[in-house]
C-alpha cells in the first residue's frame, strides 16, 4: 500500500479551511444553531476534534452528557460526550485546541509508514484500514465545514478537491436511490445531473432489478433531475429534506418519479 498523501493533502485543505472560517467568530457566532440537531457550530468543530483525537490515539473524555433526543446509538453517545464537555468552554478556547490538534495529526500522518496505513480499522461502513477510514474523514470533515457555513452565512470550499472528493463518495449510493428507494422500472433510465461547481452528468437504467450506472441507455431517461452539487451534498448527507430545497431542484419529464428521487438522496441514514 502507497501512503495516500492525496487524502492526507485533502484534509489538510480542509481542517485549515475551518480554521480559517472560525478565526474572527464572535461568541454568539459559535453558538448559532447548524442543521443538526441540538448542534452549534461550536458543537460542530468539537465533534471533529474528538474523532481526530480518538483516531491520534489520545484519551477519550471521562465526562458523561446527559441523555440527548438526538442521540440515537452508542457512537453518537461517544460523540455527544466530546462535544458536551467542550460546551463549557468558549469557542476560541475550542479553535485553540483545533490548531494544535490539527497540526499533531498532519505530523503524524506525514511521518507514518506503511503500516500505520494498513492498520484495521472500524469505520462506520465496516471494517477496512487507516488508509479508508481517511477517505472518509475527508467526507466528515467537508462536511461539518459545509454545517458550520451554512449556519454562519458564509459559503465557501464548493469547488474544493475535498467537495469533489466528498460528491464522489456520496454518488456511489444513488443506484440504491434510483432503483430501489424511488422504484424506478425496469428498463426505465434517470438521468441526475450536478450542475456545479463539482458537475457530474450520471445516468442510471434499471437493468435485471438493480439500477446500473450506464454511458448510453437503451432508451432516453425518463426523469431529469438537476441540481447544483451543494443542493445535493445538503440533501444527500439530510441536512435538509427536498421540500425545503424545492427551488433549487428541476425535474423534467416524469415528474413524479423525479421528485421521488429527489426526495429520496438522503444517505446518510
Amino acid at each position: 500500500m502507497s501512503i495516500p498523501t492525496d487524502t492526507i493533502d485533502k484534509l489538510e485543505d480542509t481542517w485549515y479551511a475551518i480554521a480559517d472560517l472560525c478565526d474572527d467568530l464572535t461568541e454568539a457566532q459559535w453558538k448559532l444553531p447548524s442543521d443538526l440537531p441540538g448542534w452549534t457550530v461550536q458543537d460542530n468543530l468539537s465533534h471533529l476534534i474528538g474523532t481526530e483525537r480518538a483516531l491520534q490515539g489520545l484519551p477519550v473524555t471521562e465526562h458523561r452528557a446527559e441523555t440527548k433526543p438526538w442521540v440515537r446509538n452508542p457512537i453518537g453517545e461517544a460523540t455527544e460526550h466530546e462535544i458536551d464537555v467542550r460546551r463549557g468552554h468558549s469557542g476560541a478556547e475550542v479553535l485553540a485546541e483545533w490548531h494544535e490538534l490539527i497540526a499533531l495529526r498532519l505530523a503524524t500522518l506525514r511521518t507514518a509508514d506503511d503500516a500505520y496505513f494498513e492498520q484495521p480499522a472500524i469505520m462506520p461502513t465496516g471494517p477496512g484500514t487507516m488508509a479508508d477510514f481517511l477517505h472518509i474523514r475527508v467526507l466528515d470533515a467537508w462536511s461539518h465545514e459545509q454545517d458550520m457555513r451554512r449556519a454562519l452565512g458564509r459559503p465557501g470550499s464548493l469547488d474544493s478537491p475535498s467537495a469533489a472528493h466528498t460528491i464522489d463518495r456520496l454518488i456511489r449510493t444513488l443506484p440504491i436511490v434510483v432503483g430501489k428507494r424511488a422504484a424506478t422500472p425496469e428498463g426505465a433510465a434517470v438521468r441526475i445531473v450536478l450542475t456545479g461547481p463539482v458537475e457530474r452528468d450520471l445516468v442510471y437504467e434499471v437493468i435485471a432489478g438493480r439500477a446500473t450506472l450506464v454511458a448510453s441507455p437503451t432508451s432516453a431517461p425518463v426523469a431529469v433531475v438537476s441540481v447544483d452539487s451543494d443542493t445535493f451534498a445538503t440533501l444527500a448527507l439530510g441536512r435538509r429534506p427536498a421540500s425545503a430545497l424545492a427551488d433549487r431542484i428541476t425535474i423534467e419529464g416524469d415528474t413524479e418519479l423525479g421528485t421521488r428521487v429527489a426526495e429520496q438522496l438522503n444517505m446518510m441514514i
